[in-house]
């Protein structure tokens, strides 16, 4: 069974910074893309940065600059530093894996539960 857990999220001042982490752990025999995704309310779900296999990345407009997503593949962790983070920001955040598994090796794509991330004052 393969999961993905997501840690670090909360209340932050504007300005603030937090660091959200995602673990994927289980019969995990090869990690693909890992992504974070953020849902506000009434608003549908939005690609916040992405991280290949190989380490390339990519960012929505809104956070370029501001967000930075990283890696871990010893750990098979992924990471989000949000830095100078705006009310705008305040969303549920969501761990995203393709992950292909010892069960069937099929490519298969894995959510996190999501994570709180509150930017007030």
């Amino acid at each position: 069974q393969v999961q993905l857990v997501e840690s670090g999220g909360g209340l932050v001042q504007p300005g603030g910074s937090l660091r959200l982490s995602c673990a994927a752990s289980g019969s995990i025999f090869r990690l693909y893309t890992m992504g974070w995704y953020r849902q506000a309310p009434g608003q549908e779900r939005e690609l916040v940065a992405g991280i290949s296999r190989e380490g390339n990345t990519n960012y929505a407009d809104s956070v370029k600059g501001r967000f930075t997503i990283s890696k871990d593949n010893a750990k098979n962790t992924v990471y989000l530093q949000m830095n100078s983070l705006k009310p705008e920001d305040t969303a549920v955040y969501y761990c995203n894996a393709g992950i292909e598994s010892h069960s069937d090796y099929r490519p298969r794509d894995y959510w996190g539960q999501g994570t709180q991330v509150t930017v007030s004052s």
